[in-house]
């Protein structure tokens, strides 16, 4: 893959769908069904995924497409591929809470090597360069032009005062059990893949996942925690979380900054 071409590819594509989901976003009404794991989905995530799918397959018809809307995409096995969840949050998105985001990786190896996340409601741009170093794009967002762009990286933490942040619309008992082992300075809720760029940009230090996730959900944010320093690992042994699994299911997983000391599951 060439990540030169790639990533003004991912970059438009998710400002371009950003700009489906937000006209939908803005009407007053709109139409809310139910997958069959009864999770939801709106007709923005389904406008957003059309409109990606259709870049990603015109500019790199060669490499295999993962995309959360597209089933039979789910069929599919490989540990090199781009991956696609056009709307992560979509409960954010339904209550009108704006955490939601635009998701696009390539994974290399089994590994999220590029990506890029973007929360149009919240107007917060992030995305790997051509060289892996992680950045925020700020200004206008323009879809033909590139604004000012920042390197992140993860906060060198104290772990006697950690940042933690946990999901806004899955925390529980068991996630609130692990962290509770930490010495936590602050809690804040963030929901879809933001979680992993808050601590990319050393807003936050932790984010422990004990729930269901796919890879669709977590491949971006990852790529993006990854430019910017940071880890993802599985939560049972602390091995590193891996890409291409069957069915693309992920097991539960901590990401952090290095500093951080992390305890046992």
């Amino acid at each position: 893959m060439n990540y030169d071409v790639l990533i003004p590819v991912i970059r438009k594509l998710a400002l371009e769908a950003g700009d489906k989901i937000m006209e939908i976003y803005g009407q007053d009404d709109f139409d809310v069904k139910s997958k069959s794991d009864d999770s939801p989905v709106t007709a923005a995530d389904e406008a957003a995924d059309a409109l990606i799918s259709a870049g990603l397959r015109s500019a790199f018809p060669d490499v295999m497409l993962v995309t959360e809307e597209q089933a039979a995409t789910h069929r599919t096995s490989g540990d090199t591929f781009l991956i696609v969840d056009p709307l992560d949050g979509t409960k954010e998105f339904v209550h009108r809470r704006g955490d939601f985001t635009v998701n696009i990786a390539l994974v290399e190896g089994g590994v999220p090597t590029r990506g890029v996340v973007y929360a149009p409601a919240k107007g917060r741009m992030f995305f790997t360069q051509a060289d892996g170093q992680s950045v925020e794009e700020t200004g206008a967002l323009d879809t033909d032009t590139m604004g000012d762009l920042t390197p992140i990286r993860v906060a060198d933490s104290d772990n006697a005062a950690l940042l933690v942040v946990a999901s806004k619309s899955h925390r529980d008992q068991a996630t609130d059990d692990y962290i509770n082992k930490y010495s936590v300075k602050d809690m804040k809720s963030a929901g879809s893949s933001l979680k992993f760029c808050l601590i990319a940009t050393g807003e936050a230090d932790l984010y422990p996942r004990v729930g269901r996730t796919m890879e669709w959900d977590t491949a971006a944010g990852h790529a993006v925690l990854s430019g910017a320093g940071g880890k993802v690992v599985r939560f049972d042994d602390h091995t590193p979380l891996v890409y291409g699994k069957d069915g693309y299911a992920n097991p539960f997983f901590i990401a952090y900054a290095p500093s951080v000391e992390l305890k046992p599951a």
